[in-house]
């Protein structure tokens, strides 16, 4: 009985027929990650009169392959010798079987056998073995795409997959599906014969429009693993957009409110198309002709007649055109006359400032650094009317333009004398003042004729718009003379005042001389009566000849009073 027994049991193991398994057990499955250790529990009861336990595979023709043994009494585990599993199983007490580090391979049907002395019992498990795939990557991705051509896009690639993955494209966040002539994607998978991991990639070839610009694009990997499916996401790539020049647009740099004479003017031409023209043409006023350039072309010290219309427009497509107008202003002024002028006092000047500019300017006189009311107009000149005039204008909306000419004025004369004379209250001195009038300014000297104290000589008052005096105290003990002298440049003018020695004294004298004037008027008067009553009587021819000796002898008196009163002058 014991050997047909051990017969059957080997006859079994080497032939296994069909068994069904343990009651109540249906087929289980183990899902394990690529690398980590399988682990397969047996699920069987182990039975009272267990001899040993087993496990085997079972390869895809069926046959089976042996690889671990425990016996149920020496509690000793043998594995075979099957090379893919060395050093890789390890069998439990309760005929757990684990394997380690598993790999792509390890995907079979393995049975767990309880072999008692009369029956075999089988457990089955599905081992599946799953490997997540690398984040995908978008690779040999475009330098640019160009609108309106279709163009490949990038490869978007996932490695290491098992089993294979599925790859789908985005642009903004949404699904990429083909489209004829605008989205195409061509996916093909590869596997390592060494590791049977899976390579997959998509290849996606696309027609941009200029609503792609900043777009991103990615790809993501959809894959089953262990827990369920799961999907992974690439980064995000922004491709540069190329398209064509719409519209061209023409600048003035550096930007100003407002061009002048002289100022260096640089014109930009731009392009909206990406990437940008490079070339243009520019045109001047004036010039049918364009003139071949980079993006910019510059104009230095430009003059007034550069005011005009300025074009750009591309090399190829001289239809698309631009265009700015530019005025250069300019700010012109004419004094009349200007410089240093000299003129005599009481001349008249006519003075001009004449403006010529692009636009309305200001107009602003100034006098020694004063603003004046209004313009300057001479029709007789004084000498305060000397001094140093500017003309300037300039225009407020152009910055830095301002003109400005200065007239530099002098007015000339020749000294002109007016003495005046002042007695102190107490009668005791008297001021005589010499007035001065005359440019360049007259040098005064005084001459006295006569004796007397001078108390203070020569005090000059200060020199202003031609004028100044100077001023003599003197008490004079006798009638003096005092010469006023005056020269400058033009002329020498002199001037002469008399000044008596005590005015209160010719007063008194005066008065003394009047009434005996009376007096001997009077007297003269009766005597002349008298001669003329006893005449009378006489002949009247002789008395005649009496009467006009004594008339003339009047007269003479009269005129010796008169020469005294002169004298007294």
């Amino acid at each position: 009985f014991c050997k047909t027994f051990k017969i059957f049991i080997s006859l079994s193991f080497l032939f296994p027929s069909p068994l069904t398994p343990a009651k109540g057990l249906g087929w289980y499955t183990v899902n394990s990650a690529y690398g980590d250790t399988i682990i397969m529990p047996c699920r069987l009861d182990v039975p009272q009169n267990l001899m040993f336990g087993k496990w085997k595979y079972e390869k895809p023709d069926g046959s089976p392959v042996f690889i671990a043994f425990r016996s149920s009494t020496k509690k000793s585990v043998q594995y075979d010798d099957v090379p893919e599993y060395k050093d890789r199983l390890s069998l439990s007490e309760n005929y757990t079987l684990s394997i380690s580090n598993a790999r792509i391979s390890d995907e079979k049907r393995f049975v767990c056998m309880l072999v008692t002395e009369d029956n075999v019992f089988e457990a089955p498990t599905i081992v599946k073995v799953f490997k997540q795939p690398s984040k995908p990557e978008i690779v040999s991705k475009a330098l640019f795409l160009e609108t309106e051509q279709l163009k490949k896009l990038g490869d978007c690639i996932s490695e290491d997959s098992y089993p294979d993955g599925n790859i789908t494209w985005y642009r903004n966040g949404k699904v990429l599906h083909p489209f004829e002539g605008a989205v195409v994607i061509i996916f093909k998978k590869e596997m390592d014969p060494v590791t049977q991991l899976y390579t997959m990639t998509s290849t996606l070839e696309y027609k941009t429009t200029k609503a792609d610009i900043q777009m991103p694009f990615t790809c993501s990997v959809t894959y089953y693993g262990p827990s369920g499916q799961k999907t992974v996401y690439s980064d995000q790539a922004v491709f540069d957009i190329y398209y064509p020049t719409e519209q061209v647009t023409i600048q003035v740099l550096p930007p100003k409110n407002a061009i002048k004479e002289g100022d260096n003017i640089t014109l930009k031409c731009l392009g909206n198309g990406n990437p940008p023209p490079e070339e243009f043409l520019f045109y001047l006023p004036g010039q049918s002709e364009g003139i071949r350039s980079s993006n910019t072309y510059t104009l230095t010290d430009v003059r007034r007649n550069a005011t005009g219309d300025y074009k750009c427009s591309l090399i190829d497509k001289k239809s698309m055109i631009a265009s700015t107008a530019i005025t250069v202003h300019y700010l012109d002024l004419s004094l009349n006359p200007s410089g240093e002028v000299t003129r005599q006092i009481g001349d008249a000047l006519p003075v001009s400032c004449t403006i010529s500019a692009s636009r309305n300017a200001t107009v602003v006189w100034m006098k020694d650094n004063i603003r004046l009311r209004s313009s300057p107009s001479f029709s007789s000149l004084h000498y305060q009317d000397a001094g140093n005039y500017v003309c300037e204008t300039a225009l407020q909306e152009v910055e830095g333009l301002k003109k400005r000419e200065s007239l530099t004025l002098i007015v000339e004369g020749k000294p002109q004398i007016k003495m005046t004379k002042k007695t102190d209250p107490s009668g005791l001195s008297k001021t005589i003042i010499c007035h001065v009038e005359g440019f360049p300014k007259p040098a005064i000297q005084w001459t006295i004729t006569g004796s007397g104290s001078v108390i203070n000589q020569t005090e000059e008052s200060p020199y202003i718009n031609g004028r100044y005096y100077s001023k003599i105290i003197i008490s004079p003990e006798e009638n003096v003379t005092l010469t006023c002298t005056a020269e400058n440049q033009l002329e020498r003018t002199v001037n002469s005042l008399n000044v008596s020695a005590n005015e209160n004294r010719e007063k008194v004298n005066d008065q003394a001389k009047l009434i005996v004037g009376i007096v001997v008027g009077l007297l003269l008067a009766a005597l002349v009566a008298g001669v003329v009553y006893w005449l009378y009587m006489k002949k009247s021819k002789t008395a005649s000849k009496h009467v006009n000796k004594d008339l003339g002898n009047m007269e003479e008196n009269k005129k010796l009073e008169e020469n005294n009163h002169k004298t007294e002058a």
